[in-house]
């Protein structure tokens, strides 16, 4: 699929998101309660938040892969921008990391899950907590405006991800920095999975080589670059078996081939 079919895919698809609670996702994901496999379990993917200071169940999906506040060297008083903020998930932890003397600001372009996301902020009611509609190819936001800059598992699904990091580097105001957490991948997917539009949106096939990754982000201008987690993930059997037969199975877990989350920092 060319890019915009790819945007487009994966707009449906977390738009469809934003209107489930995390239980309802969960159940109609792959290997949820269903019998048979019909999308990516995003749960595979996501880490604990329950335990983090302005943690706000509402806005928690699961969607994420990481816990990039972790990492993120986030003071208070510091202007955080989340880039494919979802349902304000991180934006509330992050709150509680700057407190009242900073700003909080969420972009994403799914409109159900920037309504969402201000809706879960009616009732803490934070004034220094944003949400708004743009894409991370285009940010809609000044340069030279954010100390730190978060994202969640968000960057695999961005088709031009060179485009992407060369945003990220405007928006970053001079000696900024950023925390991302992502999926990318070592070896050679199977083609079937790269060419099928779920996974794509279940941030499997957009994911790419690691190494690539790094160098993308190097090529942007960034440096002190920096993995702070490397995780392996298992894609379930049941899931695998749609695109390949049960010798390439055995095969592809005899492979080094694998897909990893991984969470990086950067300098401007």
């Amino acid at each position: 699929m060319n890019k915009n079919n790819l945007k487009t895919v994966v707009k449906e698809k977390y738009s469809q998101i934003a209107q489930q609670s995390k239980k309802q996702q969960n159940e109609t994901s792959c290997c949820g309660t269903s019998d048979c496999c019909s999308s990516v379990d995003y749960a595979i993917f996501s880490e604990d938040y329950t335990r983090n200071e302005g943690y706000n169940s509402a806005a928690d999906l699961g969607l994420g892969c990481g816990l990039p506040t972790e990492f993120a060297g986030i003071e208070k008083g510091d202007h955080v921008l989340d880039l494919g903020s979802g349902a304000g998930n991180d934006c509330f932890v992050v709150r509680a990391i700057v407190g009242e003397s900073g700003k909080v600001t969420g972009l994403d372009f799914t409109d159900e899950m920037v309504e969402k996301a201000i809706d879960n902020n009616k009732r803490p009611g934070y004034p220094n907590i944003e949400f708004v509609k743009g894409d991370i190819e285009d940010i809609p936001l000044k340069g030279d405006s954010y100390d730190v800059i978060i994202s969640n598992c968000v960057l695999n699904l961005v088709p031009d991800k060179e485009k992407a990091f060369s945003e990220i580097f405007r928006v970053l105001k001079k000696r900024g920095h950023f925390c991302i957490s992502d999926v990318v991948i070592e070896g050679k997917l199977p083609e079937k999975i790269k060419q099928d539009a779920e996974m794509y949106a279940g941030c499997v096939s957009g994911a790419i080589q690691k190494h690539k990754y790094l160098e993308i982000i190097k090529n942007a201008g960034f440096n002190e670059i920096k993995v702070h987690k490397d995780k392996k993930i298992e894609l379930p059997n049941p899931l695998l078996l749609k695109y390949m037969t049960l010798d390439e199975l055995r095969n592809f877990k005899r492979s080094k081939t694998g897909i990893f989350s991984i969470t990086v920092s950067a300098n401007k």
